[in-house]
C-alpha cells in the first residue's frame, strides 16, 4: 500500500506547528519540510538511489530529525548509528550502506542561529510529494547488543505506522502534544518518538542524552505531556525532586521492569507511570499499561468505566474517583507490561517464552511458525497482561530450579537501601550455578549481606535467595537506553575474583 509521505502531510495540515525542538532551536513541519526536501536533493545529487541504504551518523537533534526524512523523501532505507561508537563497531553497522552522514545536511538544519519563528518556510522550490510504500524498508535498526552482539532488523514504514497507532490507542493522542525524548535515536525507543510525533503532526523535543537536571528543568517548565523513561532515570528524576509535572499526560517505562516500589514513589509525587514491554523487532511496544488503569479503582487495578478521561493524571481528585497513591501504584503494577496493543497478538509458549505476531514486527524477524520469538519469559493472566519474567539466555539452573534473575533484583531493589541490583549466575561445584547478586547501596547507607538475604528469603523461594551478595559502589553498566549489561557485569565479578585469589 502506497501512503503520502508523513512529513509532508503534517506540513501541509499543521505548517506552524512545532515538529521538532533540539535546545534553544526548533522547526515548524513547513521548515523541517524544506530542509528535508534540500537533503533529498543533495542526496540525490551524491548519488543515491531509491532503494539504497543510508547511515545517519549523528546524535539527537534537528540535523539527525533533517536527515532521517531527508533520505525517506530521496526513497532511501536509513541506518542509523551510534555516534558513541569506536571505528570498528561504526565500520560493521555502515556496511553495506551507499552513504553516511556525518555532517548536517544543510546549514540550516545544523541546529545554529535563532529559533524559528512560529511562522514555516516554503517547501523546497521543484519538489514533488512523495509517499511511503507501508511494504517497504524504512529503517534498519540494530539490537541494543545486551545479550549479543548488535544485530541488524529491517522495519518496514507499516511496521512503524502500525505501532504509533497501537501506542496512540494506548495512551491517547493530542495534537499539543510534546514528547520529551532523552533515548539514543540510533535505537527504536528513541527513534519511534520522531516517527509517531511526525505521522501525529506533534512536537518532538530531543536531549542529546539523559541529563537529570535538564530533564527535570523540561518536564517541570517546557509543557512536556509524554516523556520516555527507564526505571535509572525515574529514580535519578525523582531523587533531584520532580512532582507534579504540571503538564506531563504520562512516562512511559520501559528497557525492564519498574520496582513497585519505585511506582509508588512516582504515584505519590505525582508522576503518572505506564509500564511498557517492547523490543527491536517489534518496532518498540508490544503492551503497555493504558493510561486510563491510572484511575483504576483501587489495589486490584480494576480498570475504570469507559467514561474516564484519558488525560487524567496520578493524584487526581475524590470528584475524580481517585483513590490513595499507593493504591494506585499498586494497581498499575500489578498490571506488569500492561494488555498487548490493539494489533498486535501474544502468546505464551510452553517454555514460558514470549511470542509476538501482528503489523508490527519486522517481516524478516518472524519464524516459520509465523511467531517472533522474543527470547524473554512471561506469562499472560486472567485479564490478558504480560507480565515479563526475564529473559531465556539469563536463566539460572541452580540445584536443578529454573531461577529469573529480573524476579531476584525486584526483591533486591524492594530493599529501602539498594539503589540497583544485578543476578547472575556463578558456577559452583554443588549448586551449578549459585545464584550471585551484586548491589549498589543507595548514597550514604550501610548494607549487611545478610540482612539483604533474610529481606529476600522473606517474598522468594530458598533456591532464588542469593547464595552471595556482592556490594559495589556502581552504577552498573547499562547500554545507553538503560538495559542492564548483564554480561559485563558477569566479567566485572570474574575479574574481581582473579584479583583477589
Amino acid at each position: 500500500m502506497i501512503v503520502e509521505s508523513w512529513l509532508a502531510r503534517a506540513a501541509a495540515g499543521a505548517p506552524d506547528r512545532i515538529a521538532v525542538q533540539d535546545g534553544a532551536r526548533a522547526l515548524t513541519y513547513a521548515k523541517l519540510l524544506s530542509h528535508a526536501r534540500a537533503g533529498a536533493a543533495a542526496l540525490a545529487e551524491g548519488g543515491i538511489r531509491a532503494g539504497e541504504r543510508v547511515a545517519v551518523a549523528l546524535g539527537p537533534g534537528i540535523p539527525f530529525a533533517v536527515a532521517l526524512h531527508a533520505c525517506w523523501l530521496a526513497g532511501a532505507s536509513v541506518v542509523p548509528v551510534d555516534v558513541r561508537l569506536s571505528a570498528a563497531e561504526r565500520d560493521a553497522i555502515c556496511a553495506g550502506a551507499a552513504m553516511v552522514i556525518e555532517e548536517p545536511l544543510s546549514a540550516g538544519a545544523a541546529g545554529d542561529g535563532p529559533p524559528d519563528g512560529p511562522a514555516g518556510g516554503e517547501p523546497h522550490a521543484g519538489a514533488t510529494p512523495a509517499t511511503h510504500d507501508l511494504d517497504a524498508i524504512a529503517a534498519v535498526i540494530h539490537t541494543s547488543g545486551t545479550t549479543s552482539q548488535p544485530k541488524p532488523v529491517e522495519l518496514t514504514f507499516g511496521n512503524l505506522l502500525w505501532s504509533a497507532q497501537g501506542s496512540a490507542v494506548a495512551l491517547g493522542a493530542d495534537p499539543r502534544e510534546r514528547w520529551l525524548c532523552t533515548l539514543p535515536v540510533c535505537h527504536v525507543g528513541g527513534l519511534s518518538i520522531l516517527v509517531r510525533s511526525t505521522i501525529f503532526a506533534t512536537t518532538a523535543v530531543l536531549h542529546e542524552r539523559f541529563d537529570t537536571q535538564r530533564a527535570l528543568h523540561a518536564l517541570m517548565n517546557e509543557d512536556i505531556t509524554l516523556v520516555s523513561v527507564v526505571a535509572t532515570t525515574l529514580t535519578r528524576l525523582l531523587d533531584a525532586g520532580l512532582a507534579h509535572p504540571p503538564a506531563l499526560r504520562v512516562a512511559l517505562a520501559g528497557g525492564g521492569p519498574v520496582p513497585a516500589a519505585l511506582l509508588e514513589r512516582a504515584a505519590a509525587a505525582g508522576v503518572p507511570v505506564c509500564q511498557t514491554y517492547g523490543l527491536t523487532e517489534s518496532c518498540s511496544q508490544v503492551s503497555t499499561v493504558p493510561l486510563a488503569a491510572l484511575r483504576s479503582a483501587g489495589p486490584g487495578g480494576t480498570a475504570p468505566d469507559s467514561g474516564a478521561a484519558q488525560g487524567a493524571t496520578a493524584q487526581g481528585t475524590a470528584s475524580q474517583g481517585a483513590t490513595p497513591q499507593g493504591a494506585r501504584a499498586q494497581g498499575t503494577a500489578s498490571q506488569g507490561a500492561g494488555r498487548p496493543l490493539f494489533c498486535t497478538r501474544v502468546r505464551i509458549d510452553a517454555d514460558g517464552e514470549i511470542l509476538v505476531a501482528g503489523p508490527t514486527v519486522a517481516p524478516g524477524a518472524l519464524s516459520p511458525d509465523g511467531w517472533l520469538h522474543t527470547g524473554d519469559l512471561g506469562s499472560l493472566d486472567a485479564q490478558g497482561n504480560l507480565h515479563v519474567s526475564g529473559r531465556k539466555a539469563d536463566t539460572i539452573i541452580s540445584g536443578g530450579e529454573n531461577v529469573a534473575p529480573a524476579e531476584v533484583e525486584a526483591a533486591l531493589e524492594a530493599h529501602a537501601q539498594v539503589a540497583e541490583a544485578a543476578v547472575v549466575g556463578r558456577s559452583d561445584p554443588r549448586w551449578g550455578e549459585a545464584v550471585t547478586a551484586i548491589v549498589v547501596p543507595r548514597e550514604g547507607a550501610s548494607i549487611d549481606p545478610e540482612a539483604l538475604r533474610a529481606h529476600c528469603a522473606a517474598s522468594l523461594a530458598p533456591y532464588k535467595v542469593p547464595k552471595q551478595v556482592v556490594l559495589i559502589p556502581g552504577p552498573l553498566p547499562r547500554t545507553r537506553s538503560g538495559k542492564l549489561l548483564r554480561r559485563e557485569v558477569e566479567m566485572s565479578i570474574d575479574e574481581r575474583d582473579r584479583h583477589t585469589r
